[in-house]
């Protein structure tokens, strides 16, 4: 290996990003905080001759973590911004203009379709919801003005695995940019730029920062589409603090390990959950009769702890009976940290509806013991059982 640059992805993880040499050996890069820049005289201030300019373009800390990000997702700019919604409605305003129409994932993230619905329409961006399993297919809903398709594989909540490439080959044919939500997968899982996606999405509060206390996400472009990401990012005046960005960088030196972890324990719960008589089937593209383990083991090199359940029919209070009393799994919207986390979902579709036999669920497996987890549960659907009977 002469380069010298790491072969693996698991051993790159541990070594992008760092600049030990410029902090006098130290092995992370420090916190940097900083508001004013100061240039040495008028010339190299004219000349633009420093590394950085002013705090909300960027300080060492965040070059580090943006540098990170670009080699693992093999991008020429990523973009760091407060949020992975943010990261979200950033791409979005980077590949489409008033006037402009967006294809986007009927299975994308709720805020996602709010983003669509409410301001996106307030500035003359037609929003048309497509199936997510369309494929190939996706090329009958191109219209003239169709600038960019939005892609979650797998998606929110129901989890359908998109045929990536298909698609890109599609859009790319038309003019049209490709956005991908990578979130569930990770770059490490699925290396969204080497598929045709041309800005790479990942709400870093998941499983990069992996540890519920880091607000942030980004976004990573291509050759193509890096000048016109960079300028947004420049004038829209988004910014993430140095703080936030150690953080980020210390949960992407873990990222490979606690992934294999949150998997290893998801495919243990989800195939015992799949036995179970209050269960009607569950949703996670991991287990060999999904409708989406082919595409998935075709793309992918791995998965994470989120997936879905759709039980029998069970009345509200009954679900609400079963997630109240557990202790080892907490309800809350996020995921991705090391927590086990369990919400009834709440499914809204536009171009088709999805079928689901009784309430849906969503479980994120942390990393707590198999069997804690799997006794949580059975006491919980004792309580739904119970509750329902």
């Amino acid at each position: 290996m002469a380069s010298g640059k790491p072969e693996n992805r698991e051993t790159a993880l541990s070594q992008l990003g760092r600049e030990s040499k410029a902090h006098f050996g130290v092995v992370n890069t420090p916190v940097y905080r900083a508001s004013t820049i100061l240039y040495p005289d008028v010339a190299t201030l004219d000349a633009h001759g420093m590394p950085f300019s002013y705090g909300r373009r960027g300080n060492p800390t965040i070059r580090s973590l943006q540098d990170a990000i670009c080699a693992l997702e093999g991008a020429t700019q990523a973009m760091l911004l407060p949020s992975g919604l943010s990261a979200v409605t950033s791409a979005i305003m980077v590949a489409c203009s008033a006037g402009d129409h967006l294809l986007m994932a009927d299975s994308c993230y709720g805020p996602t379709r709010s983003f669509c619905d409410k301001v996106l329409r307030r500035f003359g961006v037609k929003t048309t919801y497509y199936d997510p399993r369309i494929g190939a297919g996706i090329a009958a809903l191109f219209w003239p003005n169709t600038k960019a398709v939005f892609c979650e594989s797998p998606g929110s909540l129901t989890f359908e695995v998109q045929d990536i490439p298909a698609i890109a080959e599609v859009a790319h044919a038309r003019g049209a940019a490709v956005l991908l939500d990578n979130t569930w997968a990770t770059p490490l899982h699925f290396p969204a730029l080497k598929y045709g996606v041309d800005l790479s999405i990942q709400a870093v509060t998941k499983y990069i920062g992996g540890h519920a206390d880091v607000m942030m996400g980004y976004v990573a472009a291509n050759e193509a589409w890096a000048p016109r990401l960079l300028d947004y990012h420049g004038t829209s005046g988004l910014y993430v603090c140095g703080d936030d960005c150690y953080l980020a960088l210390r949960g992407l030196r873990t990222l490979a390990v606690r992934l294999k972890r949150h998997q290893e324990t998801a495919t243990i719960l989800a195939n015992w959950l799949k036995d179970r008589p209050e269960v009607s089937r569950v949703l996670y593209p991991v287990l060999p009769d999904d409708p989406g383990h082919e595409l998935w083991k075709r793309d992918f090199s791995g998965a994470c702890g989120l997936f879905g359940v759709v039980l029998k029919p069970a009345s509200k209070a009954a679900v609400a009976a079963m997630i109240d009393g557990l202790t080892h799994f907490g309800i809350g919207h996020s995921w991705g940290g090391f927590e086990s986390l369990l919400v009834p979902a709440d499914i809204l579709r536009t171009a088709k509806k999805f079928e689901a036999e009784g309430p849906v669920i969503r479980i994120h497996a942390g990393l707590e013991a198999p069997e804690d987890l799997i006794a949580d549960l059975e006491r919980g659907l004792h309580r739904l059982r119970s509750h329902t009977a």
